[in-house]
């Protein structure tokens, strides 16, 4: 956990001005106290420094910091589950600095979100990111995109399945789109994505899209050196 001034996002950088949401967040959650040092952040990686003033107002202190994105952009696609198990996965994609976050609707998904519903839940995993972001100190918000099918996230550049027996993960398979509990539809698998394994054992969806992140994160950190597949292993999208 950094040491550094707390990250609150705003609007307008040269007005910074907290919404009730964060506010609350910033008092209760992160226990932010009046004369306390901030930072203030646009989500586009753009922050100043402030201090929290009298009646929760920020009062600026510094001039404005631009930090460079990180590259490649990363992103987890992972299958719509019940429950609160989507709200985990937003969480701790966006602590784990996934760039970009696509909920599925999969031929064996049991969740559906439609219309208004749909909508509901949108909301409120972006308010689940924004507060992750906030906790973790990263300067840019992850992009959680409305729901979307198989098809349309498997036109992204860089998309593979995430299946046992693929490939190790690397960073020229930025996009790694996680099944339901059911796992993917022989129909789903015939669409010859490459695939990439994530370990021997069966993992829960949210479980296997923190690991993808996890090990995205870590190859774009230089933290982990790419593997090389197994010779004619994973790349025609063999389990």
């Amino acid at each position: 956990m950094s040491g550094s001034a707390r990250l609150v996002f705003v609007a307008d950088l040269e007005a910074p001005a907290l919404d009730d949401d964060d506010r609350h967040h910033l008092a209760r959650v992160l226990r932010v106290r009046e004369g306390e040092a901030l930072r203030a952040g646009d989500g586009a990686g753009r922050w100043r420094p402030c201090r929290l003033g009298p009646g929760g107002v920020l009062e600026p202190s510094g001039e404005v910091v631009e930090v460079e994105a990180p590259s490649p952009v990363l992103t987890i696609g992972i299958a719509l589950t019940k429950g609160a198990r989507p709200e985990l996965a937003v969480q701790k994609l966006t602590e784990l600095g996934i760039d970009r976050i696509l909920p599925l609707v999969a031929a064996r998904s049991i969740a559906r979100w439609q219309g208004e519903r749909a909508e509901r839940h949108l909301v409120r995993l972006r308010r689940v990111a924004r507060e992750a972001a906030m906790q973790s100190q990263r300067l840019r918000l992850p992009q959680v995109s409305p729901v979307c099918d198989l098809p349309e996230a498997a036109s992204l550049p860089g998309a593979v399945l995430a299946h046992p027996g693929g490939d190790p993960p690397s960073l020229a398979t930025t996009v790694v789109l996680v099944g339901p509990e059911g796992g993917w539809s022989d129909e789903e698998l015939a669409m010859g994505l490459p695939r990439v394994g994530l370990g021997p054992g069966v993992l829960r969806a949210e479980t296997a899209a923190m690991a993808a992140g996890t090990l995205l994160g870590a190859l774009r950190h230089g933290m982990v050196a790419e593997v090389a597949p197994p010779s004619g292993q994973g790349r025609q999208g063999t389990a």
